[in-house]
């Protein structure tokens, strides 16, 4: 009675980049009970697990919830190659290895968030989408598809590497429950990339079909700026994403944005709507100053919507904001960290957007032509 009342404790441990009970995921071996001391093997999934000690003092915590446990012995071994084949089995769920799980047949909500050109705050917004959209209850992933310019880890304060169970990549999960996967994280000191077409489109295709998502809400995909092989290869990978163009109010950096936009209509994505970031400086006296002018978001909305043929809206408008820089640049996302911000709002009102809006076929190129009479 006693080790079944440890078993159901334990399956209150969460494996942290697996996000499953460690009960599921057959990572407990041995459980013994005598004169108040419980003794619990937990099976790692790989040598050196990061996640280790996290594990360990949990299960701990868990077995010493038992009321008739008075000590508790955490031993910490490693899965065999059979157990880990077994695992990753159970994680496919039946589907093969280097199984892009965002095709056609997806539930998960996929936006490609792009901007025309850098400097716009686009991996900003990016990230404190993600985290506001996990802190609203919804499980979400994070690709940072800016090979060359690689920003999000920082954004979400993620230092961890990501795990590798064979051939299978876990991705590190952020404070605010966000997964991640960034150029970046298997990188040394920051080193430049220096790669081509081909290699960019293998680093792509590897951050979707590689690595272990599980069942996700929402997939947020942070572009590179501009219209390059990226964009594309990832047009081709997410068929059912929706884009996301991010501007500023200057004119000159709307009309590059609206090609952000064009580029997702040639590969089949429909535009979901777009972002105006730094609209403007709030004054002391409540006025705004238009530091970078004013009418950017909207005229690139009402570009795309006479192109796609189908209304885009502005989704919003972010002020300039001191805390959401200082939350990028220390990793804590202004939403959650400050939401009184104004910043913060707009961004919280967006992402309540993509959290409410059904997904539809307006605006996405169905490859069909009407037939003359």
């Amino acid at each position: 009675m006693i080790v079944a009342a440890i078993n159901r404790a334990l399956a209150t441990v969460i494996d942290p980049e697996l996000r499953l009970p460690l009960t599921e995921l057959d990572m407990i071996g041995e459980v013994s009970f005598a004169n108040g001391l419980a003794s619990v093997e937990v099976k790692l999934t790989v040598v050196g697990c990061p996640a280790s000690a996290k594990i360990e003092r949990e299960t701990r915590e868990a077995v010493l919830s038992v009321e008739e446990v008075t000590s508790a012995e955490v031993r910490l071994g490693v899965m065999t190659q059979v157990e880990r084949d077994a695992l990753k089995a159970k994680l496919r769920n039946g589907k093969p290895p280097r199984f892009n799980p965002f095709g056609s047949e997806t539930l998960t909500r996929v936006f490609l968030i792009g901007s025309g050109k850098g400097g716009v705050g686009k991996s900003s917004v990016t990230a404190n989408l993600a985290a506001t959209l996990s802190e609203l209850g919804h499980r979400v992933g994070l690709v940072d598809a800016d090979i060359f310019g690689f920003s999000i880890p920082g954004q979400l304060g993620l230092t961890d590497k990501p795990t590798r169970v064979d051939e299978m990549i876990l991705p590190p999960v952020s404070k605010s429950g966000v997964k991640v996967i960034s150029i970046g994280m298997f990188l040394e000191d920051s080193k430049p990339v220096a790669w081509r077409g081909p290699m960019l489109h293998r680093a792509i295709e590897q951050f979707l079909c590689d690595v272990y998502w599980g069942d996700l809400d929402f997939l947020l995909v942070d572009l590179p700026p501009g219209t390059g092989d990226v964009a594309i290869s990832l047009g081709q990978l997410l068929p059912t994403a929706q884009t996301i163009v991010v501007t500023t109010p200057q004119v000159a950096a709307a009309e590059v944005a609206e090609r952000s936009g064009s580029v997702g209509l040639q590969t089949g994505q429909a535009v979901f709507g777009v972002i105006e970031n730094m609209a403007w400086l709030a004054q002391s006296d409540g006025s705004k100053f238009e530091l970078f002018g004013k009418g950017g978001g909207e005229a690139v909305a009402q570009r795309l919507t006479r192109i796609s043929g189908a209304p885009v809206s502005l989704l919003g408008q972010i002020p300039i904001s001191l805390a959401l820089r200082e939350g990028s640049d220390a990793g804590a996302p202004v939403t959650l960290t400050n939401k009184d911000d104004s910043a913060a709002a707009a961004i919280i009102d967006i992402a309540k957007k993509m959290a409410t809006t059904k997904r539809g076929l307006a605006g996405k190129r169905l490859g069909i032509s009407p037939v003359k009479s």
